[in-house]
């Protein structure tokens, strides 16, 4: 049967969303990328020869697969994600003047990466990223104009291993009153631990999977995780846990949330539509439990599906239609 998610009265939530008013934007910081689709038979081993089952190009990166989510729950926002150059960096340009997505900033002289998603028969995905343009963020691009209406902003961190890192993190530091959803990944340990110590002191809603969780605190248990990653950043903490579900520690209490049954085609950008959802239900007034449902829900639809991007009616399916233009 499927789960009717009830519209809520619009409540305060952290420090940024507490207007009674529309939604504010959000600022969607990140990569734009190729994403080449290569389904093997399994991962190859050194020195071995292996035939490919099938490959396709398409549009992907954290960044835009956040975004490409809260355009289809109409939650007002801007993807700010650098274009380079090159038969990569032209591709996601064309593809998002296609999508009438506006282009950020280009960096002409700098070509833009990709990334080799390998999926297994399991849907199970490696990924190979040659970082490129898409990471690299100048200070003179955070104008006012690009704050104008924000309250929040989504990081995924892959940035921050970056030369432009400091800057970054310097803007950050210098917008006190933006939420900040911070989704790092597995490279959560390849980021400088000065950095992460800054961001954390800006007490973003932080989202990672189960394994990265406990790696990253070097903890045995997600309980130990949650509690941990909370005292470090005050802020609630959210783990996703593959089919099994997602948790959360929401005002001091960890919450475990179901996931939905899915068919998987393959799980690329099944993380990126879950934080992406729970941005969107957050604006709308949810408590993070909620959300976390109607999150899980659109993952297991993301699943179903080759790559990363739902379409307008398998989103408006997932959520029960929750996310309309009427709801804002």
């Amino acid at each position: 049967m499927a789960q009717h998610f009830q519209h809520p009265q619009r409540s305060p939530y952290g420090k940024a969303l507490q207007s009674e008013a529309l939604p504010g934007k959000v600022l969607v910081f990140g990569s734009t990328v190729v994403d080449v689709v290569v389904k093997v038979p399994s991962l190859p081993s050194t020195a071995q020869d292996v035939n490919i089952i099938s490959q396709h190009h398409q549009l992907g990166g954290c960044a835009y697969n956040v975004a490409h989510i809260l355009q289809l729950a109409h939650l007002p926002h801007q993807l700010c994600s650098p274009v380079g150059c090159g038969v990569y960096g032209e591709f996601v340009a064309r593809s998002l003047q296609e999508k009438n997505i506006p282009i950020f900033a280009q960096l002409p002289s700098i070509a833009n990466g990709c990334c080799y998603c390998l999926v297994e028969p399991s849907g199970e995905r490696t990924f190979l990223s040659h970082h490129g343009a898409e990471y690299l963020f100048q200070r003179e691009w955070f104008t006012q104009q690009v704050l104008e209406g924000a309250d929040s902003i989504y990081i995924c961190g892959l940035e921050l291993e970056e030369e432009t890192s400091a800057d970054l993190v310097a803007f950050l530091e210098e917008q006190p009153q933006l939420q900040i959803f911070f989704a790092p990944g597995p490279r959560i340990t390849s980021i400088s631990r000065d950095f992460l110590h800054r961001i954390f002191a800006l007490s973003p809603i932080l989202h990672l999977n189960e394994e990265e969780a406990c790696g990253f605190t070097g903890t045995e248990t997600l309980r130990e995780a949650l509690f941990q990653l909370h005292e470090k950043t005050g802020n609630d903490v959210i783990v996703t846990q593959g089919a099994e579900g997602s948790s959360c520690i929401h005002q001091g209490k960890i919450h475990f949330v179901p996931g939905k049954t899915a068919t998987v085609g393959d799980t690329i950008g099944a993380g990126d539509a879950h934080i992406g959802t729970i941005i969107a239900a957050l604006h709308l007034g949810m408590e993070l439990p909620q959300a976390l449902e109607v999150a899980n829900a659109v993952s297991a639809a993301v699943v179903s599906v080759a790559g990363a991007s739902l379409s307008k009616e398998a989103f408006q399916q997932a959520t029960n239609s929750f996310f309309t233009a009427g709801n804002l």
